[in-house]
């Protein structure tokens, strides 16, 4: 017999460029200060780089070519948002996140979460766009990230 789904889960919402990911609280390790990033030759736009954490070199990964900030918003200090990896890699259990903030708590319920995908092809590393009570936010496909960063940094 199957455990009932959970009516609320605990989620976060965690701005990156000019969108918010929206992922479960479990899905996040730790946030971090922003230090020290290791270029990746031939890397995408939103490959940053890799950055060191606890012993590992994880890729830190940035949602700008989803939705860019503003040119005139406010500064803010990048933090960075260590995710647990979805995929079986063992050479890459992390995935880390440029944040632009602090990244907010909430719980949802499926009456607070509404699909807004407008029938236009989803931008790379991106499963769904949503609205979070009054908020947009994006789905991030983080098998899809995962995929293409262990084949890419594998030729790295």
């Amino acid at each position: 017999m199957s455990e009932p789904l959970p009516r609320e889960i605990r989620c976060v919402l965690i701005p990156s460029g000019g969108v918010r990911l929206l992922l479960p609280n479990a899905a996040v390790a730790e946030v971090i200060t922003l230090a020290g990033v290791e270029p990746v030759a031939d890397a995408p736009s939103w490959l940053l780089g890799r950055i060191a954490w606890r012993g590992w070199r994880i890729p830190l990964v940035s949602f700008d070519h989803v939705a860019s900030l503003p040119d005139d918003a406010p500064a803010q200090a990048s933090r960075v948002a260590v995710l647990k990896a979805v995929g079986q890699h063992p050479d890459m259990p992390y995935v880390a996140v440029l944040t632009h903030g602090f990244p907010k708590l909430t719980t949802l319920n499926a009456e607070l979460l509404l699909p807004t995908h407008d029938g236009h092809e989803l931008p790379f590393g991106v499963r769904a766009r949503v609205l979070v009570r009054d908020d947009t936010a994006v789905i991030p496909d983080l098998e899809e990230l995962e995929s293409t960063l262990v084949d890419m940094l594998a030729e790295a």
